[in-house]
C-alpha cells in the first residue's frame, strides 16, 4: 500500500468558470466583519489597543516573578552593603577594644611600678626618721631636750666636784 502513494498519476484538467453568482458577489460586497472592533464614543480605543495582546496566566506568572526576584535581588544587595558596614564596625570596635585593653595593661604596670617605688619611699623614709608625725617629732625632740638636760646637769656636777 505504501507503494501506491510513490507513484506518480496523471490526471486530465478540466477547468470550470467561476462558481459564484452575482447574488453571493453581492453580499460579499455587503456583508460586515464582525471580527474588527468598532469605534464606540465612550470607549475611543486606538487600533493598537484594541488589538493588544493579552497577556496568557503563564506570561503573568513569570512577569510577577520576575519582578518579586528583581526585588529580592535588590533586598539581598542592601543586606551586603549592611553586612560590609557592620563589618567595618566590627573592625574598628575590634581596634578600639584592642587599643583600650593595651592602654589598661600599660596604666596597670605603670601602677604596680609606682606602688613599688612608694613601698621603697616610705621604707627609706621610716628608715631615715621622715616618715614621722608632728606629734612623734615633738616627743622626740622632748626627749632629747631632756638628754641634754640631764647631760648638762652632769657637767655641772662634774665641774663642781673637781673644783
Amino acid at each position: 500500500m505504501s507503494s501506491a502513494w510513490k507513484q506518480i498519476r496523471r490526471m486530465k484538467g478540466l477547468v470550470v468558470g467561476l462558481m459564484t453568482t452575482p447574488k453571493y458577489n453581492e453580499w460579499w460586497g455587503k456583508r460586515i466583519n464582525d471580527n474588527t472592533p468598532k469605534l464606540n464614543q465612550e470607549n475611543s480605543w486606538s487600533i493598537e489597543e484594541s488589538f493588544r495582546v493579552i497577556p496568557s496566566e503563564l506570561e503573568i506568572i513569570r512577569q510577577d516573578f520576575e519582578k518579586r526576584n528583581a526585588d529580592l535581588e535588590k533586598k539581598i544587595e542592601q543586606m551586603e552593603e549592611e553586612k560590609i558596614n557592620l563589618r567595618l564596625v566590627l573592625d574598628v570596635q575590634k581596634l578600639e577594644t584592642e587599643k583600650s585593653r593595651k592602654e589598661k595593661n600599660k596604666a596597670e604596670e605603670e601602677l604596680g611600678s609606682l606602688k613599688t617605688d612608694y613601698k621603697k619611699l616610705r621604707l627609706s623614709m621610716r628608715t631615715a626618721g621622715l616618715g614621722k608625725t608632728s606629734e612623734q617629732w615633738r616627743a622626740e625632740i622632748r626627749e632629747e631636750k631632756d638628754k641634754a638636760d640631764r647631760w648638762k646637769q652632769k657637767f655641772q656636777e662634774m665641774q663642781r666636784r673637781n673644783e
